[in-house]
């Protein structure tokens, strides 16, 4: 799910770049989103020195367009809920030395089945999230008001996951790149767009090329996001990232009606979906500054950025059928954005073999702020020799090549 998160633009104290100056880099990360700040949190801790370039402010793309959900109750058992396990416990740490305004809150999601069967197959999905190390709380439906009370009535019931939480993202990545910064081993460039790669005589990557000059190092980081595709042609390699868009709605501030996140269970095959077409259900959740956020859209147009009335108006109709209470509530904004999405819903993760020194963290679609941690120490302990806490083949970034040579 994409939206625009209430609280604002980034401190920005914690963004100036003139204060973030070593005199040279270990690794050059293109993209400072929440994905690139954590990759250089860890690089940084590891004892690497890191450059940050991007052609925007701090958290410019996908990360300033999304809620911050930190998520484990829609990933099905596989690398990716591996991925969120993990990243849950690396942002339960990073909230004990990040400062409170990230708003890290554990609120945990509230996943609702409106019929019988759709219940059972929520049951299912459950059981095996359950086996993955997923705490999932079995919710009849005359239980569902004790955690929402404003909840419609005549629902099956459906399940809740403690394990969820959320994240202010803008001040996440924000104050990620500013405790690199405080460790001495982050320079930052901002407004700052790369136009190409610096290649060695045996094919290596030796550092990037902007419109201001140069910027070497021995490896360079496609942190890009939506737009990670584009950076890996320009290092001669082919990422099938492609944006997805996505929709929400923002209500004026409320009292606290809506406690956890809460959504459907057709948002869970709507996640797992490749289709280019539009999809909608609901999702609906609070935040401790009062507004209520409603989405969830999808759909592949490009990065085309054109308001569409018939989303706007699908997204609340589903959240009434959910929260009646918000019919007389007023919507005063919408925001849309792009999540970078890859074909099999997995990131691409780690090095690139075409082209040594290359590496990626992109393509995580609406899952990036959650999984960034864990991208982050993935990419940490690969580039300082330690062995990954995970393993690393189901993320390669070349997997989608080897796959088209073998057909």
């Amino acid at each position: 799910m994409l939206t625009g998160h209430p609280s604002g633009p980034p401190d920005p104290s914690a963004l100036s770049p003139d204060s973030y100056r070593t005199d040279r880099s270990d690794l050059v990360i293109v993209g400072a989103g929440v994905v690139g700040a954590a990759c250089a949190y860890y690089a940084a801790r590891a004892g690497l020195r890191v450059t940050v370039i991007d052609r925007g402010p701090v958290a410019g793309g996908t990360t300033g367009a999304g809620e911050g959900n930190l998520l484990v109750s829609d990933k099905e058992p596989g690398p990716e809920l591996e991925l969120a396990l993990f990243s849950a416990q690396l942002w339960q740490e990073l909230a004990t030395e990040l400062p409170a305004r990230i708003e890290y809150e554990t609120k945990g999601g509230l996943v609702v089945a409106s019929t019988e069967p759709g219940l059972a197959a929520l049951r299912d999905f459950a059981a095996r999230q359950t086996g993955a190390g997923v705490v999932a709380v079995d919710v009849p439906a005359d239980r569902l008001t004790d955690l929402e009370p404003h909840l419609a009535p005549g629902l099956a019931g459906g399940f809740h996951y403690p394990q969820d939480a959320q994240v202010q993202p803008a001040l996440a990545a924000a104050h990620l790149l500013r405790a690199a910064a405080d460790a001495g081993r982050l320079t930052l460039r901002l407004g700052e767009e790369v136009t190409g790669f610096l290649i060695g005589a045996r094919g290596e990557v030796r550092g990037v090329r902007t419109h201001r000059g140069e910027v070497r190092a021995p490896h360079v980081l496609n942190a890009a996001g939506t737009w990670g595709g584009q950076l890996a042609r320009l290092a001669g390699v082919e990422l099938p990232v492609l944006p997805r868009r996505g929709f929400v709605l923002v209500t004026e501030p409320l009292p606290r009606v809506v406690r956890h996140k809460v959504y459907s269970a057709e948002y869970v095959a709507d996640v797992a979906s490749g289709s280019a077409a539009l999809q909608t259900s609901a999702v609906v959740e609070g935040t401790p500054a009062g507004p209520v956020l409603i989405g969830a859209s999808r759909e592949r147009v490009g990065f085309d950025r054109t308001l569409s009335v018939e989303v706007l108006r699908r997204l609340g109709a589903q959240a009434l059928r959910l929260f009646p209470v918000l019919a007389e509530v007023r919507a005063i904004r919408t925001y849309a954005g792009f999540r970078p999405y890859l074909p099999d819903h997995l990131p691409a993760i780690g090095p690139d073999p075409r082209v040594p020194g290359l590496l990626h963290a992109c393509g995580h679609e609406g899952a990036g702020i959650g999984l960034a941690p864990a991208t982050g120490a993935l990419v940490a302990a690969l580039l300082t020799g330690h062995e990954p806490p995970l393993p690393m083949g189901p993320f390669a970034p070349d997997r989608f090549a080897r796959e088209g040579a073998a057909r």
